[in-house]
């Protein structure tokens, strides 16, 4: 890889440097560096250090530095190379990146009705403040072991990035910019429960699910697990599928298979996936303050007995330009799923029966181009439970395909007659609003009007009503549409929970805080995207 004086810099890329600092978002079409490269430690260090490598090491193997960029080849990390020893990527001056051809495989895979075992002391992948790593192909992924930890802590001011190598014009060889599916995106396995296990096999220590998209192996009986933790990070253009097990097996954005408690996952930016943003398979992990934005799948898909809590969450669905067109994107705001499997031998694994505060989900009328399917706030199915705060819905447009905000498929009907699945002091702001203007009743003769009014806990507000402020995306604390009051939440008990007085992911007298910030920041560069 040659460092190149000259080169352009694209809007996204610019976005993705900027992205977090607050303010606005400056985008500078071209830069002409000519500067030489000096990666000293100070002014008053002396001596030309350009030929100090970087780059991080595995198993002796280092990555190749240009004198700006780290770029690591199949022979340090691959779908055949698993990395055994704590491994660290530090930020790159000069806005220098971390480049992979292959797959980040973290700790040793282990299906336990085999020989092996999982290493409970397994490695560490650190990634520090401001890194970015960038990755050029579909088979390119960051995988975690049971046993192995990812912790990428950025900053406000120093985000980490992961993203497609595509957003750099120096790697870009087509020249076409980056797009969704670009890289594989992050899977992390933990041990903790999911009803794809039974009983027996958890009290075995056989429980060995399959991951989605590339096959690795997750599950326990440990809903505390920590599989480590990332806070201020951007994931962007990944995800790929359908692979080899045709539609559904695919890279999401951010995969937590079975991930416990210990871990949490704190301001992230997730945009333009080719499947879902984030997508749990059971566990207790924990979510606050995310934005997922432009992707294709779903943003938040629950499945497996999740037990964790979120809190903070906006979601938006909208355009992007694909070779001149510009195409829809988002399925489900939400996929809401309680069980892969039910019954006395699955006893020891619930259902999906998360808490959830304070989310802001605005759709589209359009289909999504990955599937030609609706863009729809909250879709339920297979027993879903959920307890669901503060929720604003939007759709101001259902003029072309009459799409709808809450859809029930399949089973998803159950989690309401058996009184577990409920809102509370949300406000539905959609037009026409689809089914819930239709007599339609759940098997208990309920009215799905009646169940999500919750007794006058929640409003319908249809999608000409103000709910955003002069922003365009903070709830508007000043609306006289919006009626219903916000739960402060502390009747729940809970202390991951931060008290509220607003409806919604964001509030518009709010706007000097670093979650206020960071959602701007995030919609912005969507929106330039």
């Amino acid at each position: 890889m040659k460092l190149q004086t000259l080169f352009q810099v694209t809007a996204v890329a610019s976005a993705l440097a900027l992205a977090g600092c607050g303010g606005d978002i400056e985008i500078t079409p071209t830069v002409n560096d000519n500067s030489v490269v000096n990666n000293g430690s100070g002014g008053d260090s002396g001596g030309d250090t350009t030929n100090d490598n970087l780059c991080a090491t595995n198993n002796g193997v280092q990555g190749a530095f240009d004198g700006r960029d780290c770029e690591y080849n199949l022979e340090f990390a691959s779908r055949n190379v698993e990395i055994t020893e704590d491994i660290t990527f530090a930020e790159l001056p000069d806005g220098g990146v971390h480049v992979f051809d292959g797959a980040l495989l973290i700790g040793e895979d282990c299906d336990t009705t085999t020989s092996c075992t999982i290493n409970q002391d397994g490695p560490v992948m650190t990634v520090e403040p401001g890194a970015t790593l960038a990755f050029t192909s579909g088979e390119a992924i960051i995988r975690v072991a049971r046993g192995a930890k990812l912790n990428a802590i950025g900053t406000f001011d120093k985000p980490i990035t992961f993203t497609s190598a595509n957003a750099f014009t120096r790697f870009d060889v087509v020249g076409n910019g980056p797009r969704f599916a670009d890289w594989g995106g992050i899977i992390v396995n933990g041990e903790g429960i999911t009803n794809q296990c039974t009983d027996a096999q958890r009290d075995a220590g056989t429980c060995n699910v399959a991951s989605e998209g590339i096959v690795s192996y997750y599950g326990g009986n440990d809903n505390a697990d920590d599989s480590g933790s990332m806070k201020y990070a951007k994931i962007w253009y990944a995800g790929s599928g359908p692979r080899a097990g045709g539609d559904g097996d695919d890279l999401n954005s951010l995969t937590l298979n079975a991930v416990g408690s210990g871990s949490s996952y704190e301001y992230i930016h997730i945009h333009q996936g080719y499947d879902d943003g984030i997508e749990f398979f059971g566990g207790a992990a924990d979510i606050k303050r995310i934005v997922v934005t432009d992707t294709q799948d779903d943003s938040i898909d629950i499945d497996a007995g999740w037990q964790g809590n979120a809190q903070f969450l906006y979601i938006k669905h909208g355009t992007v330009n694909v070779d001149g067109t510009d195409v829809f994107m988002g399925n489900g705001g939400f996929e809401a799923d309680g069980e892969k499997n039910s019954g006395a031998e699955y006893s020891q694994a619930p259902t999906s029966r998360p808490n959830i505060a304070n989310v802001t989900v605005v759709t589209t009328d359009g289909l999504s181009t990955r599937d030609n399917d609706p863009s729809t706030a909250m879709k339920f199915d297979d027993n879903f439970q959920g307890q669901l705060y503060n929720f604003l819905l939007v759709k101001t447009d259902v003029a072309t395909n009459d799409t709808r905000c809450i859809l029930f498929t399949g089973d998803g009907e159950l989690g309401v007659t058996a009184g577990d699945l409920n809102f509370f002091n949300s406000a539905m702001a959609c037009v026409a609003e689809n089914e819930f203007t239709s007599a339609d009743l759940f098997a208990d003769g309920t009215s799905r009007q009646d169940w999500f009014d919750n007794g006058g806990l929640n409003e319908r507000i249809g999608g000409n009503a103000t709910v955003f402020g002069s922003d365009g995306f903070a709830t508007d604390m000043s609306s006289a549409d919006i009626t219903v009051t916000a739960n402060d939440l502390s009747g729940l008990g809970n202390s991951f929970f931060e008290a509220v007085d607003y409806v919604g992911a964001v509030s518009s007298t709010d706007t000097s805080s670093e979650w206020y910030q960071w959602v701007e920041t995030a919609l912005t560069a969507a929106e330039q995207d």
